[in-house]
């Protein structure tokens, strides 16, 4: 950047962080974008003059409101539910729904903000949106959470529609209370529509959307390696997460010849040096999906190494997958993947790279794709889901994963048609003017509003 885009990009920030005081998540993802969009702006003038970029950091709305409801010991509970309706210039709200203690407006602002721009690469006419509540359903019974989900739908009804704004699951957020969300949605309005996404085969639910953002995820690293010439085959991946996003992002690894040898929770990391198996991974999915367990079991399972509250990045390792949660990957950890070797990273979690640490990775030569095109690909299934609703039909597994693997190349390929410098390719720097320009356009068609 020069002088003058430097202090275009002071400007804008002091202004935004003024109209946001303390929401250093939404202040981070903001500055990420604007650091590259800024100078593109200033070679096309028209979107300065439209101020598009003040626009499109100023959500549509944004809906807060009381979720009251009983545990099982008929105690009275309140938690405060959210909306962020970021922006719909390119089709209708789409967003997950976040259930965990860390909730905030600004971790949601951040989350609707880049899902406008993730939402805008798939090419699916989808604007942005997130959601959520400070509600944390771990060691809740399942009448608690069914409870909580039908009063938290009880409001949120009321502001979403298959033409308006379409939820979709989140962390804390898995079939079991989109179910509960549907069923209460569904009595109240009594209308049969496809609301929310992520819903069960049974009621209008998709093929592959369990595995979709983990699929996405490895599907953007095989294409940036196939583009330098390289592959995945004996490849060593680190995977952080063992949630869904971890996991089939593990399993798609391993199909394709790679070798994972980490996994992680909220308490610690394993490192199975021998690798993570498909059996072994099987374990992991009932571990986590169906006891709920901690991944420090899988370490006396099958007599590996745990190191408790420690983060995989200190492992050594050709790939790393963050899949976990936002700001993981701090500075040193990013010191430690560049010095054992890293040479290519796709964040399966949302912004999981402090602002620092996503720099050092660049420079130090590293294929670098971020969360909102490298883990696109769950909501590109949500899309096709509200597509088969709309249709009244269902696209067998082949088909839809045949679909996702296409958007996610056409992902890549607009990271590159915007990303491309004489060193290689800028993926931070592609995804984010490609996602941009198809949102800036039609805030422009539309005129002052």
């Amino acid at each position: 950047m020069n002088a003058a885009e430097n202090a275009r990009l002071e400007q804008f920030m002091d202004g935004l962080q003024r109209r946001n005081p303390g929401e250093k998540e939404f202040h981070q993802a903001v500055f990420e974008v604007a650091a590259t969009i800024i100078p593109y702006i200033e070679g096309h003038p028209k979107y300065e003059e439209a101020r598009i970029l003040e626009r499109l950091t100023e959500p549509d709305r944004i809906i807060i409101f009381r979720v009251g409801w009983e545990d099982d010991e008929g105690n009275i509970r309140a938690n405060r539910g959210y909306r962020v309706q970021h922006n719909n210039a390119i089709g209708p709200y789409k967003g997950g729904i976040r259930f965990h203690h860390n909730v905030t407006l600004s971790v949601l602002k951040f989350l609707a903000f880049e899902q406008t721009l993730k939402n805008s690469l798939t090419g699916l006419p989808m604007g942005g949106a997130k959601g959520g509540a400070d509600f944390n359903p771990k060691g809740k019974s399942d009448r608690e959470i069914m409870r909580f989900c039908q009063a938290f739908m009880t409001e949120l009804y009321r502001h979403i529609g298959p033409n308006t704004d379409v939820p979709a699951g989140d962390i804390g957020v898995g079939g079991r209370e989109i179910s509960y969300m549907f069923g209460q949605q569904k009595r109240i309005v009594n209308k049969f529509t496809g609301v929310l996404t992520g819903k069960g085969l049974s009621f209008g639910g998709s093929q592959v959307r369990t595995e979709a953002t983990g699929y996405g995820c490895v599907y953007m690293m095989e294409d940036m390696l196939k583009h330098v010439g390289e592959s995945l085959t004996d490849k060593v991946a680190v995977i952080s997460g063992s949630g869904n996003v971890a996991q089939y992002a593990a399993e798609k690894l391993i199909s394709l010849g790679a070798k994972v040898v980490t996994l992680s929770d909220s308490g610690g990391y394993i490192y199975d040096k021998a690798g993570i198996t498909m059996d072994k991974l099987d374990y992991i999915k009932d571990l986590k999906g169906k006891r709920r367990g901690r991944i420090s079991e899988y370490a006396k399972e099958f007599d590996v190494e745990y190191f408790a509250d420690k983060r995989p990045w200190e492992v050594p390792c050709d790939l790393a997958l963050p899949c976990a949660t936002q700001n993981e990957i701090d500075e040193k950890d990013a010191e430690k993947l560049i010095k054992n070797g890293l040479r290519a990273l796709s964040e399966g979690a949302n912004m999981p790279s402090t602002a620092a640490a996503m720099e050092l990775l660049q420079k130090a030569g590293v294929l670098f794709a971020p969360s909102k095109a490298a883990n696109a690909g769950g909501v590109a299934i949500s899309g096709l889901e509200m597509a088969q609703n709309s249709m009244r039909i269902a696209w067998d597994r082949d088909e839809l994963n045949r679909r996702l693997r296409e958007i996610m190349t056409n992902i890549h390929a607009q990271c590159v048609e915007y990303g491309a410098t004489d060193e290689g390719v800028d993926y931070v720097k592609g995804a984010n003017i490609a996602g941009f320009l198809k949102v800036a356009d039609a805030i422009i068609a539309y005129g002052v509003m």
